[in-house]
């Protein structure tokens, strides 16, 4: 554990480190042995100059919240995981209901479960996990872009730029978040009623 202890410390140094492939070690190394407490680091090189050391970044940061601290209720996460990846929204829905059943801290489960039912239309239910993840993990860009997409699917663009533009302001590389931002501005400038 110690050694662990001092590879993950190590790494969060590197993060800062003039030397680009440096800094990509570093963000890999932290997808593996980072913890929540490190995401804000991470957050810090989702402005890197290195494109590479941004999309590590933002990998590490989906690893350490992919992880709950329990290996039963990480297994769950995997298998509800594999059940969305291959369409079964249902069985996934039961799968993320279980984990927030049993590990409601997790804001990764509440996330999973706010992308369920944003598929299946429920977009109330969905704006309803995505403020648990927020209350949990306040950096979660995804589920900030998240309430962007309900809010165009609920006509509500001036909400949905404002959530788009939170999302950006903590991760600027969602390009299509950002592509959104551009379409809803010019829509607006158009007048036009429906948007995206």
């Amino acid at each position: 554990v110690l050694a662990a202890d001092t590879a993950r410390d190590e790494a969060l140094r590197a993060l800062t480190s003039p030397d680009a492939a440096v800094r990509r070690a570093a963000a890999v190394q932290l997808a593996e042995l980072g913890r929540m407490s490190d995401v804000s680091a991470l957050v810090k090189s989702l402005q890197d100059r290195d494109d590479e050391t941004r999309a590590l970044a933002e990998e590490a940061i989906w690893e350490i919240w992919g992880r709950s601290g329990d290996p039963a209720i990480d297994e769950l996460y995997a298998k509800g995981v594999a059940l969305m990846s291959r369409g079964a929204v249902r069985q996934a829905l039961e799968v993320f209901d279980l984990i927030i059943a049993q590990k409601p801290s997790f804001a990764e489960g509440w996330n999973k479960r706010a992308t369920l039912y944003y598929t299946l239309g429920e977009y109330k239910k969905s704006l309803a996990d995505c403020d648990e993840v927020i209350k949990r993990n306040p950096l979660h860009f995804g589920a900030l872009s998240g309430y962007g997409l309900i809010y165009v699917q609920l006509n509500q663009p001036a909400r949905a730029i404002e959530y788009f533009k939170r999302a950006l302001k903590i991760n600027p590389n969602l390009r299509g978040v950002e592509e959104s931002v551009n379409v809803l501005e010019q829509q607006g400038k158009r007048g036009r009623g429906s948007y995206i």
